[in-house]
């Protein structure tokens, strides 16, 4: 009864810390690479860079990987996108990618106090407390709800907490914190759109890393941040 107590008291505190941490918790954080791994080899990378002007806060990312057999490419994925938030809340994102020659979009903006996302999945006006799947901010593991920075998919989720681990990355250990990232639906776990696992450091709460299975073991993995 005790220990119940005690990690009740434990997750509440936890939780609570994180929903009030928002965007302004990584104002001071500059950048964040990252390297994208596909059954343990190395294909591409990830990077966001994150600059203050005023009450506007702007989060800049570039991704692109090339998966490739015998010479012949596979998949070739290649993705920019921009945030905006004014005081800590999303008033503007768009982004472009190009998925094996098919194009992608996303462009939301702020219309009758909602998010009016025009994306190549999705067309219409949300809540706008949702945010964008990007991992990088925390704030996503309290949302029941997430925006697709691809297409603009709107993709109902769960989020278990699955405890405290020690990772280590590039010959750094960490305490990280780790989720695991589940469509709120009735398919098979193998047929959800959204089944991924990520890890926070628990001191900083910047994104370390993240991995799901999709005709193989895909990886991010932190590679360099600079505060």
């Amino acid at each position: 009864m005790r220990k119940f107590i005690f990690l009740f008291i434990f997750f509440l505190f936890f939780f609570n810390n994180l929903s009030f941490g928002h965007v302004k918790h990584y104002e001071k954080v500059k950048y964040l690479k990252y390297s994208l791994f596909f059954n343990e080899n190395i294909i591409g990378s990830h990077n966001f860079t994150f600059k203050n002007v005023g009450n506007l806060f702007y989060v800049k990312s570039d991704g692109e990987f090339n998966v490739s057999k015998l010479g012949i490419n596979l998949m070739k994925y290649s993705t920019k996108s921009e945030e905006i938030y004014k005081n800590g809340k999303l008033i503007k994102f768009n982004s472009k990618t190009v998925q094996n020659d098919k194009n992608k979009y996303v462009n939301i903006n702020i219309k009758e106090k909602k998010l009016n996302i025009d994306g190549s999945s999705f067309k219409g006006l949300v809540n706008d407390d949702l945010l964008i799947g990007s991992w990088w901010n925390h704030s996503i593991i309290n949302k029941k709800k997430q925006i697709s920075p691809i297409s603009g998919r709107i993709l109902d989720q769960k989020v278990k907490f699955l405890g405290k681990k020690n990772i280590n990355l590039n010959g750094k250990d960490y305490k990280a914190l780790h989720f695991h990232f589940l469509s709120n639906d009735n398919k098979p776990l193998k047929k959800k759109k959204l089944n991924i696992h990520v890890w926070y450091d628990e001191k900083t709460l910047i994104w370390l890393k993240a991995s799901y299975e999709k005709l193989g073991k895909w990886e991010y993995r932190l590679v360099e941040h600079d505060f």
